[in-house]
């Protein structure tokens, strides 16, 4: 008797990481209510000034983002996924409110993924001193002042 296999399910990082990828790629104010549809709803979200779980304070994260930034946009360079895991390359061009000039926050981001493909947990890592202090009119001369003399020892 011929033995029946079913196709295995795709792992949550093959199902969810396109849909995560899209939605950060395309990401607008009007999209923050469909949050739900990429994070889990207890989801857990860490970048250098954040730590924060529930849908409703990343939403707040964001909301934040588009409220200190003109035309925030996420460009993912690269990306690997494995199992529930999956990890992706980013930049963040924006600019500042107000501002004219351009800059680019370059990080990445480990996520784990549930059994339906929805982010459970979402951790950015970017150098906040480098990327972004540091591009700031007051704090950014003083904060290349402090790179120069710690390097000099």
């Amino acid at each position: 008797m011929p033995v029946l296999q079913y196709p295995a399910k795709p792992a949550p990082a093959v199902v969810g990481l396109p849909r995560l990828v899209d939605f950060f790629e395309h990401l607008g104010p009007h999209d923050l209510p469909r949050l739900s549809e990429v994070y889990a709803p207890d989801a857990h979200f860490k970048d250098p000034f954040n730590d924060v779980r529930g849908l409703l304070a990343i939403e707040a994260i964001f909301a934040h983002m588009f409220r200190a930034m003109a035309s925030p946009r996420f460009v993912v360079l690269s990306q690997m996924a494995g199992g529930d895991q999956a990890f992706l390359v980013w930049d963040l061009r924006f600019q500042f409110q107000g501002q004219q000039a351009w800059h680019t926050l370059h990080g990445a981001t480990h996520v784990t993924f549930d059994a339906h493909g929805r982010v459970l947990d979402h951790r950015d890592y970017w150098d906040a001193a480098e990327e972004l202090y540091e591009k700031l009119p007051l704090l950014g001369g003083f904060m290349r002042w402090l790179k120069r003399r710690v390097a000099k020892g």
